[in-house]
């Protein structure tokens, strides 16, 4: 433990984690020291990158850039040049080699040897065995056996601004990879990583990028400093995840963004029904690290998590699978009762997990996901949905989720206008920096009419979350966007999205631009796989009147309504509005609250419905869904 050497002008004390020169002593991590370690072993010779990985994280996966980030925090102490190095090279394709000057040093204090008396001391020579094991052991032992102390009095410093960097404000948890070698343990992948996300947004003076923006860098290739500016964040988490039968290993590190420097870095190994305890110490650890400061209450939040059977985490990650299944089958041709197939399945593994564990706050809140379809809400469900909410509520008034799921189940399916803003109103209090929970209120006070405070929760929401874009609806229409402007979004951001063409069909018949509705409608039914009605619609506009073909759609589309009763509302009521035929219109209307659609709540403010408002069967749907004139 006291075997320290010379690199240099350094001495090199792994057992205090530590290197010195000219009466500067710097701390380094415990990995880090590992590394140098491991090249001073084999000072003068290559190194490989496997071997380096191997030594210093046995067991244990971790990518390449772990082991770049530690030899560039060596390279800043050292105040190295990667292109012209003093002491550690890159070996291109192969490793790293120490070329600084090396010597052992004999006794524990003894003190710096000077660059000149190394120099001459001949060929390098190699490190005793058991030092290195000894400092491997050392930086085991600190992480697991002392890891709070040593983030306390270590390497939390690193970040303080005594030291002139910058205090982490924003972090991002990227979705944690799946390493268990079954791609159905992704969906457990990707639950622990909304966990860790839910578990850091407890600290209000922390801004945690949400779980919508960092998604999409799910196996993405750009390096983390690019992607931490895309998202605004001051740092990064990510991690891996392993899972082998009940036992869980996740190895989660904290990168500071601008530098792109491992911050801190640590394995798990836990039982799986302490996997949410786990997620709470990660969370905690992360707070001491970056030193924001965490109130006695939201303290005793993340230290409250309880156990979960592990069979009623199962039964909730194979409900989540069917429910996202579920999604990717929304207005796709003949895939109606393969949706509801998949519905009924995630309804029965959360009727599991409740079973298993009836106090499994997630599987309750997910009930709410089993009412909605694409075509037809499953309202024989909406009761037990309700009373699952209801009790989560019981067990835990202060989460934000379960208010958020609250608000949307009033006002979607009992059009409880006054019932839904309380429950926002309650989340935000839970989670001020919630940027979902803004900007789901942004959408309810624009349902309403309330466009000022609407826009006021939508900037707060976009402040937070400045990656995501908040003003974009499916991803194509932007307030205050010229149609035109829409579809050049469209084609650059999400040309071969069903949904996001048929927004922007929707947006072109609203202008009047029918010619361009019935091409982009054309490309939207095409990648849904309602080719009879592409060849309608095509077939009617070889006679160059592109309204028409639209009129011709709408009645083919209501001869397979009456033979199937499953086409989608939406679409139906918005063409007829455009075209201005009211009477189906109001007709498909009248379904669509028959059958809880989505698009009732925005009866107030799309302006597809504007040829409707002047009549008075409009003022008469408005007051029966609840919503002011």
């Amino acid at each position: 433990m006291d075997a320290n050497f010379q690199v240099g002008s350094w001495l090199v004390k792994p057992g205090l984690n530590t290197v010195s020169q000219n009466g500067t002593t710097v701390h380094l991590e415990p990995k880090v020291m590992a590394v140098l370690v491991c090249l001073a072993d084999h000072a003068g010779e290559p190194v490989a990158k496997e071997k380096l990985l191997q030594t210093i994280w046995p067991d244990t996966f971790v990518t390449d850039g772990v082991l770049i980030r530690s030899i560039s925090e060596l390279r800043r102490v050292f105040e190295d040049e990667a292109k012209d190095s003093r002491f550690i090279q890159t070996i291109p394709k192969r490793g790293y080699r120490l070329v600084a000057p090396f010597a052992p040093v004999s006794g524990a204090d003894a003190g710096p040897i000077s660059t000149a008396t190394v120099a001459g001391s001949g060929s390098a020579t190699h490190m005793p065995r058991w030092i290195r094991i000894a400092a491997v052991a050392a930086g085991t032992a600190l992480l697991i056996g002392g890891f709070v102390a040593w983030m306390r009095t270590g390497a939390s410093g690193w970040l303080s601004s005594t030291n002139g960097q910058a205090v982490i404000h924003s972090l991002a948890v990227l979705p944690l990879q799946n390493l268990s070698g079954d791609p159905s343990q992704e969906y457990f992948a990707d639950a622990m990583t909304e966990e860790l996300i839910t578990e850091l947004s407890r600290i209000s003076a922390l801004d945690v990028i949400s779980r919508t923006s960092v998604m999409q860098y799910k196996e993405s290739k750009k390096s983390l400093p690019e992607i931490a500016r895309e998202l605004h964040a001051d740092a990064v988490v990510e991690g891996s995840i392993v899972r082998s039968g009940n036992r869980v290993r996740i190895t989660a590190q904290l990168i500071h963004a601008a530098k792109d420097t491992n911050v801190w870095a640590q394995t798990y190994d836990r039982d799986l029904r302490d996997v949410l305890t786990l997620q709470s110490a990660v969370a905690n650890a992360i707070a001491s690290e970056i030193q924001v400061k965490v109130t006695p209450e939201e303290q005793a939040k993340l230290k409250s998590i309880r156990p979960v059977n592990p069979k009623a985490l199962d039964a909730y990650v194979e409900a989540r699978f069917h429910l996202d299944k579920a999604i990717r089958m929304d207005y796709y041709y003949g895939k109606q009762q393969a949706l509801e197939v998949e519905l009924d399945k995630a309804a029965s593994y959360l009727d599991k997990a409740i079973h298993e564990d009836p106090n499994y706050i997630p599987a309750y809140v997910a009930y709410f996901e089993t009412v909605d379809g694409s075509n037809n809400a499953h309202l024989d469900r909406l009761p037990k949905a309700n009373d699952a909410l209801m009790k989560a509520l019981q067990m835990d008034e202060t989460n934000v989720e379960v208010h958020l799921a609250m608000a949307g189940l009033l006002m979607q399916y009992e059009y409880n206008w006054p019932g839904a803003e309380k429950e926002y109103r309650r989340a935000l209090e839970l989670g001020p920096k919630a940027a979902e929970a803004h900007a789901q209120y942004a959408n309810y006070l624009d349902d309403i009419g309330r466009t000022t405070e609407a826009a006021k929760e939508r900037n707060l929401a976009q402040a937070l979350d400045p990656s995501h874009d908040y003003f974009a609806d499916a991803g194509v229409h932007r307030m205050g966007n010229t149609v035109d402007e829409d579809r050049k979004a469209l084609d650059e951001k999400a040309p071969d999205d069903p949904y996001a063409l048929a927004v922007m069909g929707k947006e072109y018949a609203i202008a009047g631009r029918f010619r361009e509705s019935v091409e982009i409608w054309e490309r939207s039914l095409a990648l849904y796989g309602w080719k009879d009605f592409v060849n309608v619609l095509r077939r009617t506009d070889q006679k160059r009147d592109a309204k028409l073909a639209l009129a011709a759609w709408m009645r083919a589309a209501e001869e397979y309504d009456k033979r199937h009763g499953n086409m989608p509302v939406v679409a139906m009521a918005f063409t007829y509005s455009s075209l201005g035929n009211k009477d189906r219109a109001f007709a498909w209307l009248d379904k669509a609250v028959e059958q809880r659609s989505w698009m009732i709540i925005y009866l107030k403010v799309d302006p597809v419905w504007d040829p409707l408002r002047s009549d008075p069967r409009f003022g008469a749907l408005l007051r029966r869904v609840g919503l002011p004139l």
